[in-house]
């Protein structure tokens, strides 16, 4: 999975208290807590070579004394996290999310310090192993099976530079490119690791590839033109099959993600025949029930996909490129217009109840 990283285990503890001062009351100051913080341009591998013990422990409280009765508080250890991380108990429970910059979770309190309540003495700080769990945030996310072209789409729509060469399973980390448009508007667009049958039972790269779909606002298919075949001992798919059976894969996964608005691109138009499989697979797509009856059951998804748009391209000679980039925009202005709009009736709603 290379050097990516999303996902880590940590162990926090919070201070412990400072001790009371029990002649003249004294109270100890509080240890300090631990605070996860969300900060653009950190990743899980920065925490990770930065601190490879990966222990996080909060400072502790001052004791009660003469000079000071009531003990300083210890000093809060501030952990930076990327943008879009889960934070998960040792047991899968979520228990916090962060996902914008300067976002705040405390994840450990520090122990209080010793007082008359607690006979003087002090308490120790919360301790717990804490799971990282991250999912990419991007307004657009590429899915395909291996060698349909996703790689090659990003280095064309964006400024990224990802591997690409003949041969499935080139896209061995998620890369993330940018989309820049004249008026100075940025799409993020993130190319993961291909699908293959059986992702949604965590096959190949199954679950660490569609985790990462999860919180991106669009999807964007990609499919071979010619149709798909992972090796000499898999099936050969065709571009109609593929789309079903990413689909399927999708649904079984997470059944909200097959809601998603979606937005078709047909790759490789270059190649011979790509005209009349086109013909072919716009037929199939229209409707899709009448050639059920060619596939296996458990190929048929059982919510169809309702493409916003469906756009022939070619990566290698560039055809429908800049029609795919005017989509993409189209696509996602018109769901923040939609956005908006749910914002601005429930708050009219909700002055009109106040009201």
């Amino acid at each position: 999975y290379g050097n990516f990283i999303d996902g880590l285990r940590l162990y926090v503890r919070g201070g412990t208290g400072g001790m009371g001062y029990p002649r003249l009351g004294g109270e100890g100051g509080r240890g300090g807590d631990v605070w996860f913080v969300a900060r653009e341009k950190t990743t899980l591998k920065n925490i990770r070579d930065r601190y490879p013990q990966k222990r996080f422990v909060a400072g502790a409280g001052a004791n009660s004394s003469v000079k000071a009765l009531k003990g300083e508080k210890g000093k809060d250890c501030e952990v930076h996290v990327p943008l879009g991380i889960s934070v998960l108990c040792d047991d899968g429970k979520q228990i916090g999310e962060l996902n914008a910059a300067g976002e705040r979770f405390l994840v450990a309190r520090g122990g209080l310090g010793g007082s008359l309540a607690t006979n003087f003495m002090p308490h120790k700080g919360q301790r717990r192993i804490v799971r990282l769990d991250l999912k990419l945030i991007a307004d657009v996310a590429l899915v395909g099976f291996p060698n349909a072209g996703k790689s090659s789409l990003l280095s064309k729509i964006s400024y990224a530079q990802p591997e690409i060469a003949n041969y499935a399973f080139t896209t061995i980390q998620p890369e993330l490119g940018k989309i820049m448009y004249t008026d100075y508007k940025q799409i993020s667009v993130a190319d993961l690791p291909g699908l293959i049958e059986g992702a949604h039972a965590n096959k190949g790269m199954g679950h660490k590839f569609l985790k990462h779909v999860e919180r991106t606002k669009q999807l964007l298919l990609v499919v071979d033109i010619s149709g798909f075949q992972l090796s000499i001992k898999t099936r050969f798919r065709t571009a109609f099959e593929t789309v079903l059976l990413l689909t399927k894969e999708l649904e079984l996964y997470k059944e909200e993600l097959v809601t998603k608005p979606t937005l078709l691109a047909i790759n490789k138009m270059d190649l011979p025949c790509a005209k009349d499989n086109l013909n072919e697979l716009m037929k199939q797509l229209q409707n899709p029930q009448d050639f059920f009856h060619l596939l296996q059951e458990e190929m048929i998804p059982t919510n169809k996909l309702e493409f916003k748009d469906i756009i022939p391209i070619s990566t290698y000679s560039g055809e429908g490129i800049e029609e795919l980039k005017a989509c993409i925009r189209k696509s996602i202005d018109e769901e923040a217009e939609l956005e908006n709009e749910e914002y601005r009736e429930k708050k009219l709603l909700l002055l009109q109840t106040s009201g």
